[in-house]
């Protein structure tokens, strides 16, 4: 402390960041993925029973991709950008993109929290369903949000691939 501080008794202050790790992602964070960096906009956890999941929004200059982060046995990172696919609420067997062929790999029902820009959606009950490749490098994800399907394709990264920068306190 300084003479001035301790003569008029201020008291420093010092801010304190929580640290992030890639399950407490916060909306107003920065995500730096391959040499380009990502604003969080939106954040959506996905319950089923106790298990528990994410998917992050991530506003870059050029892009909107989703960065979703579940721990399974261990930690499991993938990066999904949307995609137009006229599936059918009924969650085929196999899907064909892009002359490959997805097949299931597991299909259920999840509670949804949004924050930021998927807000709106906390309190929906949403289906889904993930299909992956022979090689499994490449997935699909399929989501059934009331009449709407939305579909994404993505691939597995690793957790050193990805920096946090805690945007807030």
């Amino acid at each position: 402390m300084g003479f001035f501080s301790k003569l008029f008794g201020k008291k420093e202050t010092k801010a304190t960041v929580n640290k992030r790790d890639l399950l407490s992602v916060e909306v107003g964070d920065i995500i730096e993925y391959d040499l380009a960096d990502y604003e969080v906009v939106g954040k959506i956890t996905y319950r089923e029973g106790s298990y528990i999941w994410y998917s992050y929004q991530l506003l870059g200059e050029s892009k909107t991709i989703w960065l979703s982060a579940e721990m399974d046995d261990e930690l499991e990172l993938g990066i999904y950008e949307k995609i137009q696919l006229p599936v059918a609420s009924d969650f085929p067997k196999e899907i064909v993109f892009n002359n490959k062929t997805y097949s299931l790999d597991e299909s259920g029902q999840a509670q949804v929290t949004g924050e930021g820009r998927s807000s709106t959606l906390t309190g929906q009950k949403i289906r889904y369903a993930e299909y992956c490749d022979n090689d499994e490098v490449s997935f699909i994800s399929v989501e059934e949000w009331g009449s709407d399907v939305e579909a994404s394709i993505g691939y597995s990264i690793d957790s050193y691939e990805v920096k946090i920068i805690a945007g807030s306190m």
